[in-house]
């Protein structure tokens, strides 16, 4: 129960927050708004304001933002022209597509800055273990010692120490620590080493050889460094989500490793059970996937729909609405099949016999 409800209650503010932003988008540029619902199928409840409804619906995998003369197809009345999506710059249309995945970042941001404001563990530079025979262990730095800068560049925490080494290229480091009282200095002369990154492809990079005693103190960031690190992580994962896209089309990255609805609801719950603090910051990294997956240009999705858009900008005519119509079937019949593998790799990655026999037809 606790699964089913925190994977409704993560969709339906994700959603949320994209469809809002199509919503104001919309309200902004002066477009009508017919209908706001969150999910899809029959309607729980519905609720009409002014000329907008607003429906919360059974299926909770989507929703939309029903806009006045959306498909340009519609016969409008004479007052109802100015108002209408298709007759709108296409700039302007633009922006109101792009506003629902940048909803999805601003989630994002949001949460981080929050999160980094009520304060999160963060490992000291305190030295675990060395690898034999590293550079460190070769200079004489001990097991214990704690790092207090390294070519003069103070280390509060163990996230600061490798880009320093990195940026260094392999030059000599001069690393301060402190040893019970005392403060000592050694130079030390980082080894070119073969490595696996985070997508199993091996990588050269300069290593010390030097791994974290796991001692963690709690850091709380100011309103402006909390930002600033918001927006910076924003960006890091929006990048790692596409670099992780494009390994997977160059077969580096098997697509086993992606994760549907059931998948989704099982981290969801298992972060409730973890507290408030993962199960918030799980919600932005998934927000932040979402907005990165809706800019793609695939028909159906916003970043199909800027496509066009940029298509029609270049070639100064609009795209007929019938090879849009195809486009849009052509895209919802591979966002379907996607979501079937996905859903099938779920199934499968609970283990249970006799549906893995039947699996074992599709593969």
């Amino acid at each position: 129960m606790v699964t089913f409800i925190s994977f409704i209650v993560l969709l339906g503010i994700l959603i949320f927050a994209h469809e809002l932003g199509h919503f104001l988008a919309a309200r902004a540029g002066g477009v009508g708004v017919l209908k706001f619902s969150l999910g899809f199928g029959p309607k729980i409840f519905g609720k009409k304001i002014g000329e907008t409804e607003y429906v919360l619906s059974w299926i909770p995998l989507g929703g939309f933002v029903k806009l006045l003369g959306e498909s340009g197809a519609e016969e409008l009345p004479a007052e109802d022209e100015k108002r209408s999506f298709y007759k709108q710059p296409r700039w302007k249309r633009m922006l109101i597509v792009l506003a629902g995945p940048v909803f999805n970042f601003l989630l994002a941001v949001f949460i981080f800055f929050l999160v980094y404001m009520h304060g999160l563990p963060n490992l000291l530079p305190v030295i675990g273990e060395l690898s034999p025979d590293s550079a460190a262990a070769s200079s004489g730095i001990l097991k214990d010692d704690a790092i207090l800068s390294i070519n003069d560049r103070e280390i509060t925490f163990w996230d600061e120490i490798k880009p320093v080494i990195l940026k260094a290229g392999g030059a000599d480091l001069t690393i301060r620590i402190r040893r019970g009282g005392e403060e000592k200095i050694f130079a030390v002369k980082p080894k070119l080493t073969k490595t696996k990154n985070i997508f199993g492809e091996e990588e050269s990079t300069y290593l010390i050889g030097i791994s974290p005693a796991g001692k963690t103190v709690i850091e709380k960031k100011n309103p402006t460094a909390a930002m600033a690190s918001a927006v910076e992580k924003t960006w890091e994962i929006s990048k790692l989500t596409v670099i992780s896209v494009v390994k997977m089309l160059e077969g580096v990255l098997s697509p086993r490793t992606l994760g549907g609805p059931i998948f989704i609801a099982q981290v969801a719950g298992n972060q409730v059970r973890e507290g408030i603090i993962p199960f918030v910051l799980f919600m932005a990294i998934l927000s932040i996937n979402l907005g990165v997956i809706n800019l793609f240009p695939i028909p159906v999705l916003d970043g199909g729909h800027i496509f066009f858009y940029l298509i029609e900008m270049a070639a100064r005519r609009e795209i007929p609405v019938k090879i849009k119509e195809w486009a849009s079937q052509i895209g919802f019949v591979f966002l379907l099949m996607l979501m079937l593998f996905v859903i099938m790799i779920d199934i499968e990655r609970l283990n249970i016999g006799p549906v893995n026999k039947v699996l074992q037809f599709f593969r």
